[in-house]
């Protein structure tokens, strides 16, 4: 009885530790124990607009550099906002990796919440034994342009190896790849070059010691792109393409 009170303590510790995000992977983990770890990091919140005094506190984010904890995110013309296409989007690339016998850890267990900030978003991202991390987003460019892109560190991640940097190349391109030939959307015609940006302002890049990649899903004020994005069919169909290329990636 001792020991089974001792346990249940430690698993409340471990719980009040991490919250939501404990319960998150521990459920993707019971559904497929022996599979390999992957991060999803829905981008925003539902919540950030209406606390602006935690969401602009300011975090490092890498390279001595410090920017707000996080920010709303953007949205298409008719209001469809960026944080719950990137919350959407990622339970539907969770339910086909675990089909595949992945364990899926979600940086955030809901789309009402607030944060959490870039930095915390880096460390789960870093989860030791994660195969491979990957930051849901979409852009709010001018109309004009469509397409999605790819964000790539332009330098060495803090924390990262040189064989770490060149697996988050490779799952980069793989994921680059299967959005090209599957979900509807066209590398960027109006930023970086052929899909692919460079960036070093992103926490999540700068910061995480795994694999990581960084994808903006086409531009929510394109009117192409937006219908693609509000659909649930389009959903499913970018869904389908970032799992294949996460899949691929793993060598599943």
């Amino acid at each position: 009885m001792r020991v089974s009170r001792v346990v249940a303590v430690v698993l409340l510790v471990v719980l009040a530790a991490f919250g939501p995000f404990a319960a998150q992977g521990t459920a993707a983990s019971t559904a497929a124990p022996a599979g390999p770890l992957v991060v999803l990091d829905p981008g925003h919140n539902g919540g950030n607009a209406s606390h602006p005094g935690v969401v602009n506190r300011l975090v490092y984010a890498g390279y001595g550099r410090f920017k707000p904890c996080n920010t709303t995110g953007t949205a298409t013309n008719a209001g469809y906002p960026e944080h719950a296409f990137t919350w959407d989007l990622a339970r539907r690339i969770r339910t086909i990796l675990v089909a595949h016998g992945v364990r899926v850890l979600l940086t955030r267990a809901s789309d009402t919440g607030v944060g959490p900030c870039v930095n915390r978003r880096a460390q789960l991202e870093s989860t030791r034994g994660a195969a491979a991390a990957i930051a849901l987003h979409a852009d709010g460019a001018p109309a004009a342009g469509h397409g999605f892109h790819v964000c790539e560190d332009s330098r060495r991640p803090e924390g990262a190896t040189a064989a770490t940097q060149r697996r988050s190349a490779r799952l980069s391109r793989l994921v680059h790849d299967a959005l090209a030939a599957r979900s509807g959307l066209v590398p960027s015609t109006y930023i970086g070059r052929n899909g692919y940006y460079l960036r070093d302002d992103l926490a999540g890049l700068n910061l995480s010691t795994n694999p990581t990649t960084f994808l903006e899903f086409g531009n929510m004020r394109n009117a192409h792109d937006a219908a693609l994005l509000s659909s649930p069919a389009g959903r499913a169909r970018i869904a389908r393409a970032v799992a294949s290329g996460i899949l691929a990636y793993l060598g599943r």
